[in-house]
């Protein structure tokens, strides 16, 4: 009779059930260690009902220690899948991307979540996917303690598993793959371009895949003492190979990287670590490390669980590239955080240039509409107004105030960033840094709508006394005022979309500063051939230095432009309400209609609403994109915003004490603002 229990039981009914039964599981029957494994691990699974799984676990210890046949029949179903079973694939795939290429893995992944692969019941991966069925049982296994699973795995002997002929070939079999994988990948460019040196000699890639030969020399002869030396090599050069990885990636920020060198580096640093736990299994003390082992069980349960899932493979290929990306964000957003009252004035009056240039920028806007182009060439003409305006803005050192939060979001997260220590970070600096972003916040939308509303009144009324003719007047600018009224329009709802906008212009800008380093472009373009005709060694070098500094700035200028030229095209094509509203182009825009109107003319409630409603469309416009701007950055550094519970209850009293922090810098400051 087939060893099965209920899924269901409570660790106590288990443990009753078992003893009842009073039967051994047999080494040989694959069968019934399966039936047992499933039941073992259900009564530690969290269900209404049941105690948290960490207690079930220790419930479980407890009777293991008490009773012999619980222990005997854990060790012997444990053993029973691990010699019938094929654990190549486990230790030389599971979590790994398989793919060669990122878009691959990608649309591999999509095709497996629709419809998945089939798996050879003979494959310890098989066993996983049975025992742990449930897409999220990984969750409450790295809940355990580490200890509790140390004690678990260690009461049933480790020492079994390379006893047997048939894992020690596994093993050994698994070990030589991943070598070779690890070699190849070693040498791709995108690896050995950026090491210490390129020297074939000193890659530490490709001297472990040698290594393993003599690993498997001395393991045949059964030569311990030649084992134990090679081992040492061995982890000496996994080790270089893991330091290796980290020099790249720590030299991001001076080199960029790419979403081709991120996918490669972490296939890379996972079959290296696989590397290290076989030869940590095989290394002469015929045992497992049991740490090593603990944290590879961890893994590979997550990894099944996770196998097909999208986001977990975008979150570990991409995070290197997106934290790239904001830290080339980051690294402007310090400029636009301001620590004194002289700086706070420079913020001010930089912000009150901006406001003049979006005036500018109002005043074309509402006259390209009047002209009669094709509906693409309307959203064409908006697009190129827009990006120019951007361009002059950042060009003459202005400042527009929705613009900063994509960037300085990226700055706050880095207050969080613990990579490289393993200090927790400040806290009540990171308050004083979101107080300093705030005031800042406060002055750039102070000067831009200080100069906004008057600079565009005062371009329309010349642009009136010049041609006679009013831009908006009627009808016209009764309907101007109506599309920014808080619930009259959607303009609330717009100003979201802008605010997307203005985060995905801030991608785009570190995106390409990022490539630009990466792709080393200053370089090449200096030694171009049309340039080296065309200009002296001194122009080239002017050029280039422009180009490495502002064309990350410029080419995010012009995509914010054309995003918000063109989506209310997009909107007339496609049928859908769909458009955007920016708090500076929006003033712009009630200042035209008012001027059209007579202010006089405008009942003064249905006037206070209006700008009420203005300055909730830049409260928007500030949240959604400051919001996914820190997002990002937060999980590019790997940061878990939960770790931090206290933070809030930090910043709370930090204003409730300071206030006038978050509104202005103070005069006399201390050494900790």
């Amino acid at each position: 009779m087939p060893f099965i229990l209920s899924r269901r039981k409570k660790p106590e009914e288990f443990i009753e059930s078992v003893k009842r039964r009073s039967t051994v599981i047999h080494i040989g029957d694959k069968k019934a260690g399966l039936e047992f494994l499933i039941s073992f691990f259900s009564t530690i699974r969290p269900s209404k009902g049941k105690k948290v799984p960490s207690q079930n676990l220790q419930d479980l210890l407890s009777e293991m220690n008490a009773h012999p046949i619980l222990l005997s029949n854990i060790h012997n179903a444990l053993l029973s899948q691990l010699v019938h079973t094929d654990l190549t694939s486990a230790l030389t795939e599971s979590g790994i991307p398989l793919a060669n290429g990122f878009w691959q893995e990608f649309f591999g992944r999509l095709r497996h979540k629709i419809i998945p692969t089939l798996q050879n019941e003979n494959d310890f991966l098989f066993i996983i996917n049975r025992i742990f069925y449930q897409s999220d049982d990984y969750k409450w296994v790295e809940a355990i303690p580490h200890v509790l699973w140390k004690e678990f795995f260690e009461n049933i002997g480790l020492a079994f598993s390379v006893d047997d002929k048939h894992i020690l070939l596994q093993l050994m079999q698994s070990l030589k793959i991943l070598s070779v994988q690890v070699a190849n990948l070693g040498l791709e460019k995108e690896v050995r371009k950026h090491l210490v040196t390129e020297s074939i000699d000193e890659n530490p890639f490709l001297n472990q895949a040698e290594m393993i030969v003599k690993f498997e020399n001395a393991l045949i002869a059964e030569d311990d003492k030649e084992l134990r030396d090679v081992s040492e090599r061995l982890h000496s050069l996994a080790q270089r190979g893991v330091e290796s990885i980290e020099f790249i990636r720590q030299n991001h920020s001076s080199s960029g990287t790419s979403i081709h060198q991120s996918y490669i580096l972490l296939i890379l640093s996972n079959k290296l670590g696989r590397v290290e736990l076989i030869t940590d299994i095989l290394d002469g003390n015929s045992q497992f490390n049991s740490d090593n082992f603990i944290s590879f069980f961890k893994m590979l349960v997550r990894n099944e669980n996770t196998k097909n899932s999208i986001r977990e493979f975008l979150s570990l290929s991409l995070g290197y590239v997106a934290y790239q990306i904001a830290e080339h964000k980051g690294s402007k957003g310090s400029h636009y955080i301001t620590t004194t009252s002289k700086e706070y004035r420079q913020m001010m009056w930089s912000a009150m240039k901006g406001g003049g240039i979006t005036a500018f920028i109002s005043i074309f806007k509402n006259l390209l509409t009047a002209v009669e182009l094709p509906i693409f060439w309307h959203g064409f003409a908006y697009s190129m107004n827009y990006s120019i305006g951007f361009l002059l803005i950042d060009a003459t050192g202005s400042t527009l105030a929705t613009k900063q939060p994509a960037f300085t979001a990226s700055a706050v997260a880095s207050s969080l960033d613990t990579k490289g220590n393993t200090f927790k970070p400040n806290l009540y600096n990171l308050a004083i840094t979101v107080a300093r972003v705030s005031r800042s916040q406060i002055a750039s939308f102070t000067g831009n709508l200080l100069f906004v509303f008057p600079g565009t009144f005062l371009l329309a009324w010349l642009y009136d006394l010049i041609t006679k003719t009013k831009i908006l007047e009627g009808d016209k600018a009764i309907a101007m005022l109506e599309s920014q009224h808080p619930w009259h329009s959607l303009s609330l709802l717009y100003a979201c979309n802008t605010g997307v906008f203005l985060f995905l212009s801030g991608i785009i800008a570190g995106y390409v500063q990022n490539k630009i380093l990466y792709g080393r472009i200053g370089e090449r373009l200096k030694n171009h051939p049309w340039w080296r005709s065309a200009a002296s060694p001194e122009k080239r070098i002017r050029r280039t230095k422009f180009i490495e500094k502002n064309a990350g700035a410029m080419i995010g200028n012009i995509s914010l432009g054309f995003m918000l030229g063109m989506s209310s095209i997009v909107s007339k094509i496609l049928g859908i309400p769909f458009d955007i509203r920016h708090i500076t182009i929006s003033v712009g825009n009630v200042s035209v209609a008012l001027y059209g109107l007579g202010i006089r003319n405008v009942p003064v409630t249905y006037l206070i609403t209006i700008f009420l409603g203005v300055l909730a469309i830049g409260l928007l416009n500030f949240l959604v994109s400051f919001s996914l701007a820190f997002v990002v950055a937060v999980r590019s550094r790997g940061v878990q915003l939960r770790d931090y519970p206290e933070f809030l209850g930090i910043l709370g009293r930090y204003f409730l004490k300071k206030p006038l922090d978050f509104v202005r810098p103070r005069r006399q400051l201390s050494e900790t603002d």
